[in-house]
């Protein structure tokens, strides 16, 4: 009894380990976005530059996922998570002593590998240590601390900002990385997988090579234009990668990406889930700190809590989408939930126009609820789905699709938002500095812009980035609508079948 007592509690103090370690990924990357305007301020550098300290560690963070799921199985799963945390841990040290944006976006874009081998870790180590329903709690939990971070992230970013400046940020993801690996990683037992095959360095080389280049293409059309040698080519260049990853994982014995599973129309469906939140949610963890701190003028901790009213719901909703599943079909509850987020953009593109903050409020609450819906339900789907023998992969697709999603969604917004400014900024004005002032105004430096356009007010310059954000919204809304039209169509099923699935659709709900 003793024996048992003692082995129960050190699968709690695993699993406070691993949820304390979700709760700082989501954490990181929306203070980054709502240090932004900050970092500029003291450190300068381009628009793009700017750009890079949020989409720098997304890439990075979706490109190694599931080469680091490989690594725990190869190597021990408790070994890449302590090294992934504290490896995030240092980084963000390094951040805070940082005095070069270079540097920064360096640091960032490898604090997404470390994040990474922590999650990758975290969740195979959860995974040996807890069994039937224990386990479906245990990922529940994770997926809340994910929730957690996100729904209080901006907040305690906004505050930690105005009182101690930027660089407390990651003075205190070091922090909380440092209170996890004391916690419980001595309790958490060494396991690996004894026929893992090992990495897919082909695959692995060929796709990250593939999602930087179209990244970086992505991000460099603002500066360049659309049709510039320099963007064509690396258009080009992520094309012809892509063809080689496809090659390499047809032929390859045990590939990174198992492609025959998107035979299933169904789990094609479910890889629309996380393309979709990332153009109706995550992008606007991004665009709207911008909007409020660097374009509006108010406060860090002011922006903070406004994009609580975003963020919240995901505390909440997810559990209640995974309850609601005992009725009504997983498919319809996603549908539905991606209906809801449409009107709220649509509404927010008004609010926006309008210049009214405080009308921003409620329609950014609708779109968390309307998220909030598939945010919970599209991990489980992701498994259930496909044969069961094809699960591992299955997750590791999806999970892939998820963050890489949307660190390419941030870079298609960012480009249409400044192609916007641009065109706003242009019919107004004349001059040679039109480009540069666009780009800073549409990554919210107004303060610069200004000084690019003397003869520009702070007046015009808030109408004019209100202008240019007004449609970018709405065409987000009618990505989402179409988001819906295909999960709906390919997720059709009868009840019982997502029934089956209502026990896995709480498991991991991160972004």
């Amino acid at each position: 009894m003793n024996t048992s007592s003692t082995h129960n509690t050190g699968s709690l103090r695993v699993l406070f380990t691993v949820c304390l370690a979700a709760v700082i990924l989501p954490l990181n990357f929306v203070s980054g976005a709502v240090a932004t305007p900050a970092i500029a301020r003291e450190l300068g550098g381009s628009a793009q530059a700017l750009s890079w300290i949020t989409n720098s560690f997304m890439l990075t963070f979706g490109c190694f996922l599931m080469a680091a799921g490989a690594l725990a199985d190869e190597i021990g799963r408790k070994k890449v998570f302590i090294s992934g945390v504290s490896l995030f841990a240092l980084l963000s040290l390094l951040q805070a002593f940082s005095s070069s944006l270079l540097w920064t976006d360096l640091l960032r874009g490898a604090q997404g590998i470390a994040a990474a081998g922590a999650l990758a870790g975290g969740a195979a180590a959860l995974a040996q240590e807890f069994d039937g329903a224990a386990r479906t709690r245990a990922f529940s939990l994770m997926g809340s601390s994910f929730g957690v971070g996100l729904a209080f992230g901006p907040f305690l970013a906004g505050l930690l900002i105005a009182h101690f400046g930027w660089r407390s940020v990651f003075f205190s993801a070091a922090a909380i990385a440092l209170i996890s690996l004391l916690s419980g990683t001595s309790k958490m037992r060494e396991t690996r997988n004894p026929q893992a095959a090992g990495i897919d360095w082909p695959g692995t080389v060929s796709f990250t090579a593939m999602l930087a280049l179209l990244t970086w293409a992505l991000m460099e059309i603002p500066q360049s234009g659309l049709n510039s040698p320099q963007v064509l080519a690396m258009l080009a260049g992520a094309a012809v990668l892509l063809g080689i990853f496809v090659a390499v994982e047809l032929r390859v014995k045990n590939p990174m990406l198992d492609l025959s599973l998107f035979r299933y129309v169904r789990f094609i469906g479910v890889q629309a889930l996380p393309l979709a939140t990332g153009f109706c949610f995550v992008v606007l963890l991004v665009v709207l700190p911008m909007l409020f701190i660097g374009v509006t003028g108010l406060s860090e901790e002011r922006a903070g809590l406004m994009m609580m009213a975003l963020s919240v719901p995901m505390l909440v909703v997810p559990l209640l989408a995974a309850w609601l599943t005992r009725w009504i079909p997983a498919g319809v509850l996603c549908t539905a939930g991606l209906v809801i987020a449409a009107a709220g953009l649509g509404w927010l593109s008004r609010a926006v126009l309008a210049q009214d903050l405080s009308g921003m409020i409620a329609p950014m609450l609708i779109i968390g609820v309307g998220t909030g819906l598939p945010w919970g339900l599209m991990d489980g789907l992701s498994v259930s789905v496909v044969p069961k023998e094809r699960a591992g992969m299955a997750t590791g697709i999806f999970s892939t699709t998820r963050v890489a999603g949307e660190g390419i969604s941030l870079a298609i917004v960012g480009a249409i938002l400044s192609a916007l400014t641009h065109n706003a900024l242009a019919a107004q004005f004349t001059g040679g500095e039109i480009s540069q002032a666009a780009q800073r105004l549409a990554t919210g430096n107004l303060a610069v812009a200004q000084q690019l356009i003397p003869q520009a007010s702070t007046a015009q310059l808030q109408a004019l980035y209100a202008a240019s954000l007004h449609p970018l919204l709405l065409c987000l809304t009618g990505i989402t609508l179409f988001s819906a039209l295909v999960v709906l169509l390919a997720l059709r099923g009868n009840h019982q079948e997502t029934a089956e699935t209502a026990a896995v659709c709480q498991k991991d709900l991160s972004p």
